[in-house]
């Protein structure tokens, strides 16, 4: 954790998890094979509809962090990514949330996930 991501008193700032919400997304999709700038350059974008992030302890400056992230397809037009923040040293889940995506086609329009997303729920 970076002393910037903190305030005063040396706790992240809660925003902070989205964007770490975001960094866990864009690792699972590279660890399919199918990175978002391979995605965007075949068409498809995945702009977030919903987050919910609900904090149960505080990240602190210099905490090393973990950021679990599961996929689930929601519909044929939707994805949910789950996501668990935890603290290395110790294993304790500091934060967990969602957030759910349409799937906007070549055209800017929503469409039905890539056979090759849905791929990965089978």
């Amino acid at each position: 954790m970076r002393y910037a991501e903190t305030d005063q008193m040396g706790v992240v700032y809660y925003a902070n998890y989205l964007i770490w919400f975001e960094i866990g997304r864009t690792d699972w999709l590279r660890e399919t094979g199918w990175t978002y700038r391979s995605m965007e350059a075949d068409g498809f974008q995945l702009p977030v509809t919903e987050a919910h992030c609900e904090y149960a302890h505080g990240a602190r400056y210099d905490d090393e962090l973990e950021i679990r992230t599961r996929a689930a397809q929601v519909s044929p037009v939707r994805i949910r990514f789950d996501y668990e923040v935890v603290r290395r040293a110790d294993g304790v889940a500091l934060a967990g949330g969602h957030t759910v995506h349409a799937t906007i086609g070549p055209a800017g329009r929503p469409a039905r996930l890539p056979d090759r997303m849905k791929d990965l729920f089978a």
